[in-house]
């Protein structure tokens, strides 16, 4: 007897181990999630934090690994970034290019290894090999940002002339161009009949744009402009494409005597609704910036991401007006929307994009006024 259940427990011992075995195996075995390779500009942007960290938690949450690289602004180590996930064959690229058009050679390579890429919020130029594009309507913005200048300067009730002052952003990349049509096809006509004159005569593209989207590049320009054209007169209102190039617009203006409590403070727009200038709203300095609520930019580019690696056709809404120069990018354009100090709280802390508290503590413009380059 004692030798039968000697036996028993043997084969026991003998089944748990393969058992276990195969469990291991099993485990060793396992598939790796796919894994999902993102690329951003810079951390020195409060936005593009916003939207890396966006994506990631998208991406996850639909079961996929995520690579995350910011480049600094830097246009070589984006390259770099991209080359190195080719390598480590990443299933799929999610790119917010630096310069639009200098991803050419190394699409190839992403093109080569079959991974397919999705544009974010840029449209990169230039190449064949990008899939898709996710963005907001980025024509309309400058729209958005034309009209707002128009009904408070009351140029359709006739009012006028005004002063202004044009900017735009970095001429590397595509949107800037984008914002630039968009508020130029408001603005021109007051332009041309008089009703909005620009001092400095300065209204091209190529005269008006800030590279990489500097603030301290804007504030020293619009210093300039102000020395030179503004000594005798004022100036009513600054066309700014972004919130960082509209900070340093203020602390020129600042800089130079003008006082946001004073009836002669020119109207600022602006674009992202970063907290600073958020706050700089609400105390009565930028006049209005449009909000883009990149939460719905990431859920967007995961599903369109997801889609792809499913073999799926992603949500698209717009296949015919993204020509990047080799193609016309599929999109899916997502609506901007305006926010002034009538309207912050319901847009942006009803939505839970900021708490109260974030936009509560003290801050001001002249606070956080862009030194000087040189």
């Amino acid at each position: 007897m004692k030798q039968l259940q000697k036996r028993i427990l043997a084969v026991c011992l003998a089944l748990l181990l393969v058992c276990s075995s195969t469990a291991c195996a099993a485990r060793k075995t396992e598939t790796p999630k796919p894994t999902i390779g993102i690329l951003m500009p810079t951390k020195l942007s409060e936005r593009w934090v916003s939207d890396g960290g966006y994506i990631v938690k998208q991406c996850q949450a639909l079961g996929y690994s995520t690579n995350l690289e910011y480049a600094e602004n830097d246009v070589k180590t984006q390259i770099s970034q991209i080359q190195r996930m080719v390598a480590q064959k990443v299933n799929c690229l999610i790119i917010s290019s630096i310069d639009s058009g200098a991803l050419t050679e190394v699409l190839n390579e992403a093109h080569e290894a079959k991974i397919p890429v999705l544009a974010y919020d840029r449209l990169i130029m230039n190449t064949p090999y990008v899939d898709y594009y996710a963005s907001f309507d980025n024509y309309q913005v400058g729209v958005l940002q034309g009209n707002y200048l128009v009904d408070r300067l009351g140029l359709k009730q006739g009012k006028g002339p005004f002063n202004i002052e044009l900017f735009s952003g970095s001429p590397d990349d595509n949107n800037a161009y984008l914002f630039y049509s968009g508020s130029m096809s408001v603005l021109n006509p007051y332009i041309k009949s008089g009703r909005l004159v620009v001092r400095s005569g300065q209204t091209k593209m190529s005269q008006i744009c800030t590279l990489r989207w500097d603030g301290a590049t804007a504030q020293s320009r619009m210093g300039s402009l102000l020395s030179e054209n503004y000594e005798k007169k004022k100036i009513h209102a600054v066309l700014s494409p972004y919130d960082g190039i509209s900070i340093g617009i203020l602390s020129a203006l600042h800089n130079a005597g003008y006082r946001s409590s004073q009836p002669d403070w020119p109207i600022v727009t602006g674009q992202d609704a970063e907290v600073a200038s958020v706050k700089s709203i609400m105390n009565g300095e930028q006049a209005m910036t449009v909000f883009k609520d990149t939460r719905e930019l990431a859920k967007l580019a995961a599903k369109m991401a997801d889609a792809v690696l499913r073999g799926k056709k992603p949500p698209l809404n717009d296949t015919q007006s993204y020509y990047n120069g080799k193609k016309t990018v599929p999109a899916y354009l997502l609506t901007p929307v305006v926010v002034t100090k009538e309207n912050y709280e319901k847009v942006l802390v009803e939505s839970g994009y900021y708490t109260q508290s974030t936009l509560s503590q003290r801050t001001g413009t002249k606070q956080q006024a862009v030194p000087p380059k040189g």
